[in-house]
């Protein structure tokens, strides 16, 4: 009883300290009214029918209506990931994640992302996207408003205002700009063992297919969770948007799929989008910098967020915010560095994403995407006249010739700050090519069909700093679709499924310098390469020779997709060996039972591997098995046959519920991804006579 008695009175002191220090607690329990909520809702009138995989068919008369009734089916299944994103967005994450989101906060902040917001909302983003907006937010405030225990305090309400913060958050990050702000911040950057984010795309012409059909392959790679995980949902509204494809947490856009007329699949391009300039500084002149002949004060502001220390208590945190001609600024223990990066004023991405998803041809989808609000990614295109396309998308500045603009460029020239962007027509692009097939892979976007039809380098802008790798699935693209003269439906999906590394793959080559290694006196070493000596590199379940090997090359493999220093390979290899004797007794184990796909009680094998067709990433559990999290997620084969008509089939790695563990849709299509079987999508009113598992008006 004393040491009850005294262990409380630690807790209220140390409570009544924190509060001398500064600190504040976290406010618990519902701290909205929840009635104006739910009396909003009446505004909207969405009808959401789920079919029997739980996939949500949202209808209604207006735009608004469909994304209110998207908001609220997308928190049904994931509210939390919603949750953790608007937290993000409003630089708040570090309130109930702690320290390790901090970072996050303070660039929310130095981003200047509801500057941007504010300055742009009302007079660049269109009404009817800012309805959208609203509408999505509405839905969401609905669901929070009926489930309040599960809502953190200061969340709510949302706004459209939250939605188009989001957009402006995340799209430079998927061009790589973490990794510059590692590179200027860190001297040695921490490994990354996030899943990467890949992604294939391909389609063919009707000349390419044996039946005169236009094909699309949708195949993105994502993490299997969190703010950027897809999940899948069908919209039909009176006015004209009608889509099936992916969305992310907290956002109405279908940011990859199909309309009734043509669709698109996204992959990550990682262009040189973003430039760090040195700033001279001294110390005689705190607060300034040197440009163009003269001293110029730095903009300055103090960004003020909280965060969590344990329990309820929150640490008030106070840090300078600065800015130049350039952009945000880091000083850092190695100099004061600026940078210009892709996306830094961007406000339109969703009047973008509104025109892409309501295209009804080729040109209408051109001149969406000439609007160049969005900073980066790969579109592969396909419609139902036959037309293909491949763009290499970038918000790509106009730089001057003469310097090294992949170093740190000096701080004090005008001539070279950001001021123009390159038009739509001198980015990397192919329509149409006589070879009837297009693709990306992560790869290097010159290479994206036949070579006689492949993008030349003299009809592009100067410095765009494009990649130049490619990828094993890039080269297993050439190895199969491209030699592939008349592709058969069931040769399309089969050469998705692809399990292969190429002969001219990163991992082939280090199987050969692994077989190099003098194995006299290491009987280990000796098993190892006579296992890695036979292996066909395939990755099926019952292949002995594939943990072997993708445990040796996965960090060399993981550095080279980060463009992170390459690790020796030695190491690896040691490592690999130790780890399947210890935890499977053996060098050659099953890939099946290292390799897993786990989702609450289901636990199956899955073939694939990292930077296969059929890509898994896999996390290292402690009884040495891998489960995946990221890699091949949400599916989708698209056709047109040669009269035009439309169908298409989808698959998820678990299920609609992607974060309800109670629901039956938490892991049902598990089964069917590891056997790489689809599901169709149910994209006309016609389909779903049938299929309809619930139907329901929320808020009605």
């Amino acid at each position: 009883m004393k040491k009850r008695y005294w262990g409380l009175l630690a807790m209220i002191l140390a409570i009544v300290a924190a509060y001398a220090a500064g600190v504040r607690l976290a406010p618990l329990g519902q701290d909205f009214d929840a009635a104006p909520l739910i009396a909003r809702a009446k505004s909207y009138d969405a009808l959401i029918e789920r079919d029997r995989f739980g996939v949500p068919h949202i209808s209604g008369k207006r735009d608004a209506d469909v994304a209110f009734g998207m908001g609220y089916a997308h928190s049904e299944d994931d509210f939390a990931t919603i949750v953790d994103a608007v937290l993000t967005t409003r630089g708040r994450a570090a309130e109930t994640k702690g320290k390790d989101a901090a970072i996050g906060d303070y660039l929310v902040r130095l981003f200047r992302v509801w500057e941007k917001v504010a300055a742009g909302y009302d007079t660049q983003i269109t009404p009817q996207a800012r309805a959208i907006m609203q509408g999505y937010a509405d839905g969401v405030n609905l669901y929070a408003a009926q489930h309040p225990a599960l809502v953190p305090a200061g969340v709510v309400p949302l706004s459209g205002r939250d939605v188009s913060a989001g957009t402006i958050f995340r799209g430079p990050f998927f061009y790589g700009l973490d990794k510059v702000l590692k590179s200027i911040t860190e001297k040695t950057p921490a490994r990354d063992t996030s899943p990467p984010k890949g992604s294939n795309g391909i389609a063919i012409a009707p000349s390419r297919s044996s039946d005169g059909a236009t094909r699309l392959l949708v195949n993105s790679h994502q993490p299997y969770e969190g703010p950027v995980a897809w999940y899948e949902a069908v919209l039909d509204s009176g006015e004209g948007w009608h889509v099936a494809g992916g969305f992310f947490p907290g956002s109405p856009f279908m940011l990859h799929g199909h309309n009734a007329h043509l669709g698109w699949a996204s992959t990550v391009n990682k262009p040189d989008l973003s430039d760090v300039y040195r700033l001279k500084t001294d110390p005689a002149k705190p607060g300034q910098y040197y440009f163009n002949g003269q001293w110029r004060a730095f903009e300055k502001s103090v960004a003020t967020f909280r965060v969590k220390i344990f329990g309820p208590i929150l640490w008030t945190v106070n840090r300078d915010v600065l800015w130049s001609v350039h952009g945000p600024i880091f000083e850092t223990d190695h100099g004061t560095f600026a940078l210009s990066y892709a996306g830094e004023q961007e406000v339109r991405q969703p009047n973008q994403y509104m025109a892409m998803n309501k295209a009804r041809s080729l040109d209408e989808w051109r001149a969406a995407m000439g609007i160049q609000a969005l900073p980066s990614i790969n579109f592969i295109y396909a419609d139902d006249k036959g037309n293909i396309g491949y763009l290499s998308n970038g918000q790509f500045p106009v730089r001057k010739d003469g310097f090294d603009w992949k170093g740190t460029l000096p701080g004090d020239r005008p001539d070279l700050l950001w001021t123009q962007r390159v038009p739509f027509a001198q980015l990397p692009q192919v329509w149409n090519p006589k070879s009837g097939y297009v693709f990306n892979s992560n790869n290097n976007p010159l290479i994206a069909t036949d070579p006689a039809d492949n993008i030349k380098p003299d009809a592009l802008a100067h410095h765009l700093g494009l990649q130049t790798n490619m990828t094993n699935r890039a080269h297993r693209v050439l190895e199969t679709y491209a030699r592939d003269t008349s592709i058969t439906p069931e040769e399309f999906e089969t050469y998705k499924y692809d399990l292969a590394y190429s002969d001219q793959s990163v991992l082939a080559g280090l199987i050969k310098q692994a077989l190099a290694y003098d194995a006299r006196g290491n009987r280990d070493l000796a098993a190892a390469q006579a296992i890695l000596k036979k292996w066909d590199r395939r990755t099926d379940t019952g292949n002995r020779g594939t943990a072997l090997a993708v445990l040796m090359g996965e960090p060399i493999g993981r550095a080279l997709e980060m463009g992170e220093p390459i690790p020796p390979l030695r190491p690896a290899l040691d490592a690999a060996i130790v780890h399947l004797k210890k935890h499977f007794g053996r060098l050659d184990p099953e890939w099946g039972q290292v390799n897993r796909l786990r989702r609450g009680k289901v636990d199956l094998p899955i073939a694939g591997g990292p930077d296969v067709y059929r890509a898994v990433y896999g996390k290292k559990q402690d009884d040495g098995t891998l489960t995946g999290n990221g890699g091949d997620t949400f599916i989708m084969f698209v056709t047109w046959d040669k009269a035009g008509k439309l169908s298409s089939r989808s698959i998820h790695q678990f299920g609609s519920a992607t974060m309800d563990a109670k629901s039956p849709h938490y892991a049902d299509q598990a089964p069917l991804f590891v056997q790489m079987k689809t599901k169709p999508v149910l994209f006309n009113r016609a389909d779903l006579k049938g299929q309809i598992e619930r139907s329901y008006h929320p808020g009605r």
